[in-house]
């Protein structure tokens, strides 16, 4: 029988998806090995294994493509190695004059008013950025000859310094790529071993220091993502696993191991870019809408996405760290918000929660692992949210001695509060951050959240998801059953995706048609080339055009998706561009709620999203056609247990109810907890909760 799986390594616990061809749908979570992220897949892998009763290798060969299966993996390997500084060292040559590009950045500290923070080291020490002797001007002329000897004396240092990449970064080389690719052959006679990374290749846009930064983000993470992922197809394949494991990458999609390890920045964000996925498809079957709000909280960090019209947003504004890239990435907003976040007591004698994480070593104090701070995790426990004997589907057995001692200690003794009270405390402070995180996401780019479905997933989300609705007063609310490992779900049902990007500016009221045909084309066909190397169907691609522009004196571009406005051959007449301009003001009224129907429009920035739609699986989720009756079975009823609601006036009797016994059709109120395997749902008083066709909850105030 054929299996679809796709992992996902979080910061906490690395889960598995699995779609078999019956429809059956489950979600098996593994504490993530962060020594070796393979093994705790390998966990989550043989959870499933066992589940359906295979041994391990007949299991990944029903994964396989010869057995019309998938196996995909999304792993934090690049966000981590560039969060934490585990990047491998490289040089950098860059235009003379310019060597503190890195350095400065876009300006000042984002937040002038935190007087905490130290300005940050440049993404490469300056002792590795080596300046050279060239210049390219605007137009793509050759103003300054590169200077060869230069860059072969700085070659040679590198090699002393033993890097193991060498980014290039020269001014407008978006125009002319000239100087850039003369660099690569000198490397290569002088040094042929080493990696040459350009930028006009990683990233050919404007702003220096997003292509520069992306540049070397992608140079250091060259070695680390293709040997990571020639191992993990190793290691699967000494499992069972026939073929190749499919990557998630930043776009939304999975590319083979070959295109990400040659494109390893794209690698970054892979996993919660995989929530909205399934988030659309969620609110699509069940509610028949396509305007969503999806969170993907886990044990390390709370992400937040928006689907608008069908449509995943993407930005180019996504942070790193410290860093923008400048890469077209789904927009995920994610603070440090987890199960896994620390609580703590401020010197004003405030409670803070995270954005530090015990992560999964030591974890949750309540794990038993060696943790000695509380985190959010134990402030469940406390508040009967989390039943102790039956975490991650009973594989754990959480000690609420241990966390109420840790919360007594670090939050209720230094606030005057009871260990309850403490816990609660807690509980509202992380939720609190987690709806200014949806604001920043909503409210602040022009999105009223009202309108949309919230749809909540990830292991702890479940028990925080009311109060989140009610912050943003959204009244339509879905769980899915699956919800555990929301990325992971989505990665079963995304595409083949890949990216590419050129710059170009020209004006609506001039239109440079030859120019911009030109770069279309080219887009095209890179696209094309993108499905070939693939083995794609012509009946499968997708080419999806987007225009980056701006009324006059702007200094941020919108994207507008155009390829509606192009003919056949992917360019642009007149007729064409009429109706770019009315999408384009249409657009920036949205969000800005001011448009200027007589001004022109700066085009900037040329892109293709190139989408291999991948055939249907043979299985898709279960849905009952026929309406079940609305009594819930008795042996759904796990029992009572005292669980805090500040409204029904603390800890209350509250009933708990086994997700595998619910059908169809049954309804719950609260007050009352629900228990999957691999989440829990926290249903409040006034609110009732409706199984769906899918086994979705759907949850509403009533």
């Amino acid at each position: 029988m054929s299996k679809y799986v796709c992992t996902d390594i979080g910061g906490t616990f690395t889960d598995a998806a699995v779609i078999d061809e019956k429809g059956l749908m489950k979600v098996f979570k593994s504490p993530t090995t962060h020594d070796d992220y393979a093994e705790g897949m390998i966990g989550a892998l043989g959870q499933a294994a066992s589940f359906w009763n295979q041994p391990m290798d007949q299991f990944l060969n029903s994964c396989s493509l010869v057995e019309c299966g998938t196996l995909i993996h999304g792993s934090t390997i690049a966000t981590n190695a560039v969060l934490e500084g585990k990047v491998d060292k490289v040089g950098m040559i860059v235009t003379q004059g310019h060597r503190d590009v890195l350095l400065w950045r876009e300006g000042p500290v984002k937040d002038p008013f935190d007087f905490q923070i130290d300005y940050p080291e440049p993404y490469i020490p300056r002792y590795l950025t080596i300046a050279v002797e060239e210049r390219i001007d605007a137009e793509g002329g050759v103003a300054t000859p590169l200077n060869e000897e230069e860059v072969r004396i700085a070659v040679r240092q590198f090699k002393k310094w033993d890097v193991k990449a060498i980014a290039v970064c020269f001014l407008w080389s978006i125009v002319n790529p000239v100087h850039e690719q003369r660099v690569a052959e000198i490397v290569k006679e002088e040094w042929p071993e080493c990696q040459v990374v350009l930028s006009s290749v990683v990233n050919p846009c404007l702003r220096e220091y997003r292509r520069w930064v992306s540049t070397a983000m992608d140079a250091s993470l060259k070695r680390i993502i293709s040997t990571y992922t020639l191992e993990l197809n190793e290691r699967m394949r000494g499992l069972g696993f026939k073929g190749e494991v499919g990557m998630l990458n930043s776009s939304g999609g999975v590319s083979s191991a070959a295109e990400i390890s040659a494109r390893p920045l794209y690698s970054i964000d892979s996993g919660p870019a995989m929530a909205p996925i399934v988030g659309r498809k969620v609110a699509l079957d069940d509610l028949n809408d396509d305007n969503v709000v999806v969170l993907d909280m886990g044990g390390t960090s709370f992400d937040v996405s928006c689907v608008l019209n069908g449509e995943i947003s993407v930005s180019r504004e996504a942070k790193i760290g410290w860093e923008i890239p400048g890469i077209s990435r789904v927009n995920v907003n994610s603070i440090g918000a987890g199960g896994g976040s620390l609580a703590w007591v401020d010197s004003g004698g405030m409670c803070r929660v995270g954005p530090e994480s015990a992560g999964s070593n030591p974890g949750p104090v309540c794990y038993g692992w060696g943790g000695t701070k509380p985190t959010v995790t134990d402030a469940n426990l406390i508040l009967g949210y989390i039943n102790p004997d039956n975490f991650n589907a009973g594989r754990m057995t959480l000690n609420i001695d241990l966390a109420a001692r840790a919360i007594q200690e670090h939050v209720a003794r230094p606030m005057g509060l009871s260990v309850e009270e403490a816990a609660f405390t807690i509980w509202t402070t992380i939720n609190a951050n987690m709806v200014a995180a949806i604001k920043e996401i909503t409210i602040w780019q022009g999105i009223d959240p009202r309108d949309y479905v919230m749809v909540s997933g990830g292991g702890a989300c479940g028990v925080h998801t009311i109060p989140l609705a009610e912050g943003l007063d959204m009244k339509k609310i879905l769980i899915p059953k699956t919800a555990g490992g929301l990325s992971a779900s989505g990665g079963i049902f995304s595409n083949v995706v890949s990216e590419h990007s050129r710059s170009y500016y020209t004006e609506t009221r001039e239109f440079d048609f030859e120019k911009v045909n030109a770069i279309l084309q080219e887009l095209a066909q890179a696209g094309k080339d993108f499905f070939d190397r693939n083995n794609i169907d012509e009946d499968s691609r997708d080419y999806r055009f987007y225009l980056e522009g701006r009324y006059p004196y702007q200094v941020w571009e919108i994207p507008i998706r155009i390829d509606g406005f192009l003919n056949k051959d992917w360019t642009i007449d007149e007729t064409g561009l009429k109706k770019l301009v009315n999408r384009f003001h249409e657009e920036h009224d949205r969000i800005f709620a001011v448009k200027e129907d007589d001004a022109y429009v700066e085009c900037i920035f040329w892109r293709i999203e190139a989408v291999g739609k991948r055939k249907k699986i043979s299985a898709e989720l279960k849905i009952v056609d026929v309406k079940a009756g609305a009594a819930v079975d008795a042996r759904a009823l796990r029992g009572v247990r005292k669980t805090y609601f500040r409204e029904a006036g603390g800890m209350v009797d509250t009933s708990i109810y086994n997700g595998d016994g619910l059908a169809y059709g049954n309804k719950i109120s609260g007050p009352a907890v629900i228990e999957e395997d691999t989440t829990t749902i926290a249903l409040h008083p006034g609110y009732e909760a409706e199984v769906t066709r899918l086994g979705t909850y759907s949850i509403k105030k009533i």
